[in-house]
């Protein structure tokens, strides 16, 4: 049974900084593209910053400056660090896997989810 667990949500006033943690578990052989998304109230979720196995980065241009995504790879886990902060980046943040491969198969794989509010 694969779990992707985010961790690291919180309030935070404008302009601070926050660093969301997403560790993968199970019988886990690899994990391919990994990636955070966003949902905000009333609004579709969107791609924030994505990473690949190998270390390559997309970013949402709203938050290109201000947001770094990483991962470990020996820990199974991506990062996402934000920085200078704006209300307008309150939402729920999920974790992605696009593909993580298993003894038993392979599929995509989402997180619970954890809240980031950014106060003015």
């Amino acid at each position: 049974q694969v779990q992707l667990v985010e961790s690291g949500g919180g309030l935070v006033q404008a302009g601070g900084s926050l660093r969301l943690s997403c560790a993968a578990s199970g019988s886990i052989l690899t994990i391919n593209d990994m990636g955070w998304y966003r949902q905000a109230p009333g609004k579709q979720r969107e791609l924030v910053a994505a990473i690949s196995s190998g270390g390559s980065t997309i970013y949402a241009d709203s938050v290109k400056g201000r947001f770094t995504i990483s991962r470990d790879n020996a820990k199974r886990t991506v990062y996402l660090q934000m920085n200078s902060l704006k209300p307008e980046d309150t939402a729920v943040f999920y974790c992605k896997a696009d593909r993580i491969v298993t003894r038993g198969g392979a599929g995509g794989y989402w997180g619970q989810g954890t809240q980031v509010t950014v106060s003015s």
